[in-house]
């Protein structure tokens, strides 16, 4: 089975190299959706871009982003055509399956403190334990102050771990199904075991002494966890993987991945026809809810905002502006694994090293869930793929009856523009080191830049 590496002479080799090195770096800075947000603001900036809410007008080739929240985000290039007649989008999201700690952490059992935790998104719970776990996120206190957290990530940072119960006590545990191994519930990481001084029958006197090590570094309360987001995620940097360098594994590829590409490649778009987009949101590996989900207004708010700025705002210019966009949903896609072949119909299978994958529909079973993008759409997209050498394989997620997902697909949809998915084959997806080609990842990176350019 041929792959996109045979093609690539020297140069194209080095390109390959540097677009995964230039990953790697956003990859390490982004491991939670405000550190992604973050991270691709920098980016966005050094490119020229500006934050909107101090536009006061307009025009072609103008680069602006909006923040929401600090947890999703939306970029634009402003094509020479108005806005009505629609953008071509790129959206992908920025969370990734974690640990969440719970609003009331603590608690000191013989001697050890343990933080309680709640999982978040689709995982094998049992993947998440035993190994060395960094504490990112925010604790917001009630005088407005935001502090920053993240310990874990420097090599002379502590780290912390859930653990796991050793095989010759765990004759009971490994008779239980894959999803009971370790439960929800199980998933408290061990963070201390030094006694602050106190009195002879004083309790939990190493949750005093995390507590006082909290007041000293961040100057925060134990109530004030209550206002936090601490997120668990793996320690350490993306790798090299494979003797040959060929492929990139590390935490959160779903889907910052895809966020990546699709950000790089909006970063350059110049002078475009129709205005160049690019959507970053939170949310997905629950649904997509809430505010900085892609089921929430922020991003047709954004196009209106826009359009306010080029003339007459109303209603219909923006119905317009939304139907008549085109739209690559970039989220992963399942990568054929030699260990597991019998998840996957052979053919329609996505394959590293065959470039960006495009799946028609997602769902489960009979389609359910999914957005089934028009044949129309597809014939388009595959046109300025082949006319710009960009390699492309379309695929689906799995055998029909062997599971599924979803994505932000169907939600853009629903606004009447042509969406399809397109992202990159990822293994071991959802757990807490997944991989991916180099390869596929350069191709998405072109063909991102080949969508904004190029689709009418």
């Amino acid at each position: 089975m041929k792959t996109v590496w045979e093609k690539y002479d020297a140069k194209a080799m080095k390109k390959v190299m540097a677009v995964s090195e230039d990953y790697k770096d956003f990859l390490d800075h982004a491991k939670t959706e405000r550190e992604a947000v973050s991270k691709s603001i920098e980016l966005a900036e050094k490119a020229g871009f500006k934050e909107f809410k101090n536009v006061k007008k307009i025009k072609a080739g103008d680069k602006f982003y909006f923040n929401n929240r600090g947890k999703s985000l939306a970029l634009f290039v402003i094509g020479k055509k108005p806005l009505e007649d629609g953008l071509n989008i790129l959206g992908a999201h920025i969370d990734s399956p974690r640990i969440d700690v719970k609003g009331n952490p603590l608690y000191e059992d013989n001697g050890l403190l343990m933080m309680d935790t709640h999982y978040y998104g689709g995982i094998k719970a049992y993947q998440w334990v035993a190994r060395p776990m960094a504490i990112h996120g925010v604790i917001c206190k009630k005088d407005g102050s935001v502090v920053q957290v993240c310990v874990g990530e420097d090599e002379k940072d502590p780290i912390v771990e859930i653990s796991d119960l050793l095989p010759h006590l765990a004759r009971d545990q490994m008779s239980k199904t894959g999803s009971k191994v370790v439960e929800g519930e199980d998933l408290n990481a061990l963070i201390a075991s030094i006694p602050a001084k106190g009195k002879k029958d004083e309790n939990e006197l190493v949750k005093k002494n995390v507590l006082n090590l909290l007041k000293d570094k961040y100057g925060v309360e134990e109530a004030d966890l209550l206002s936090a987001e601490l997120e668990l995620v793996p320690a350490g940097k993306t790798r090299d993987l494979g003797l040959d360098r060929s492929m990139v594994m590390g935490y959160g590829h779903d889907d910052r991945i895809c966020a990546y590409t699709s950000l790089a490649a909006l970063l350059e778009s110049k002078d475009p026809e129709r205005t160049s987009a690019c959507i970053l949101t939170d949310k997905e590996e629950i649904g997509s809810v809430g505010c900085t989900g892609a089921h929430s207004s922020f991003f047709e708010n954004a196009v209106a905002e826009m359009i306010a700025l080029q003339g007459d705002y109303n209603e219909l210019k923006l119905r317009r502006a939304l139907q008549n966009s085109r739209m690559l949903s970039s989220d992963v896609s399942a990568a054929f694994d030699p260990n597991y072949p019998q998840v996957n119909d052979p053919k329609n299978a996505a394959y590293f090293g065959k470039g960006l994958s495009f799946n028609k529909f997602t769902g489960s079973g009979g389609k359910f869930s999914s957005n089934d993008a028009p044949a129309e759409y597809i014939a388009k997209i595959r046109k300025i793929m082949d006319d710009n050498d960009v390699a492309y394989q379309v695929t689906e997620l799995g055998k029909v009856d062997q599971g599924g997902g979803g994505t932000i697909a169907y939600i853009l949809a629903n606004k009447n523009m042509d969406v399809i998915d397109a992202g990159i084959a990822v293994q071991n997806m959802h757990s807490p080191y997944e991989t991916a080609s180099k390869a596929d990842i350069y191709e998405a990176y072109k063909a991102y830049k080949v969508f904004l350019k190029e689709m009418k």
